[in-house]
């Protein structure tokens, strides 16, 4: 494919995504400030946003800043975390994320993909999540799992490589539509495009798609 027969291919693609995914154009993790956003983006790996938002409602109660956290015994953030998927290590670099933040930046959250990736337990993808949702800074694209399989399924990368995929699609994609074009390749991934299974009939794109099991007329 070309690169302006692409661009195209994109461009339908995100105009039918709107159309159907329109108000999941947005982090369905729940915050009330930049540093919530971060930690609650820690957390969420390979863990549902559902069960993350449970968590955090008591976590955020007592520790909802860089500094309260800074000074968190990590055991008792465990006890808060528990129920969800690596939860040990993840309190770990949560305190850490903080005593980091408190270190270098006052207790703030830096609002550049450089700065973000330094702090313990933060990698591309979370950078992008803050900076999207957090600020409306577009400097990326956060990839996850739903990101990864949508795009090599739509033919827009042959890698599962995250950051392969994050800098084929910035080529694509106008940048200010970067944070929203993630937003619906996981509702996509959520509703009918899993890992495990493709529900082609139900997508509004199986009519283009190159991976779709609909037969066309």
């Amino acid at each position: 494919m070309q690169r302006t027969d692409k661009r195209a291919f994109i461009r339908e693609v995100e105009r039918r995504l709107k159309q159907r995914y329109r108000k999941e154009m947005k982090t369905s993790l729940e915050f009330t400030n930049p540093f919530e956003l971060l930690v609650s983006t820690i957390l969420s790996a390979q863990t549902t946003d559902r069960q993350v938002n449970i968590v955090t409602k008591g976590l955020f109660r007592e520790y909802g800043t860089a500094e309260s956290m800074a000074h968190a015994n990590a055991t008792r953030v465990r006890s808060y975390i528990k129920s969800i998927g690596l939860y040990r290590s993840k309190a770990k670099n949560i305190v850490a994320a903080a005593k980091y933040l408190v270190g270098h930046y006052d207790g703030k959250v830096p609002r550049s993909i450089e700065e973000l990736i330094k702090i313990p337990g933060v990698g591309r993808k979370t950078a992008n999540v803050v900076l999207s949702n957090a600020y409306g800074i577009n400097e990326g694209i956060a990839i996850d799992t739903h990101c990864i399989t949508v795009s090599n399924r739509l033919g827009l990368a042959r890698s599962k490589d995250p950051k392969r995929i994050e800098e084929g699609l910035m080529k694509y994609v106008d940048a200010k539509e970067w944070n929203n074009i993630s937003h619906l390749f996981i509702a996509l991934g959520r509703d009918v495009c899993t890992a495990r299974a493709k529900h082609c009939e139900r997508c509004v794109l199986n009519d283009i798609c190159p991976s779709s099991t609909v037969v066309k007329k």
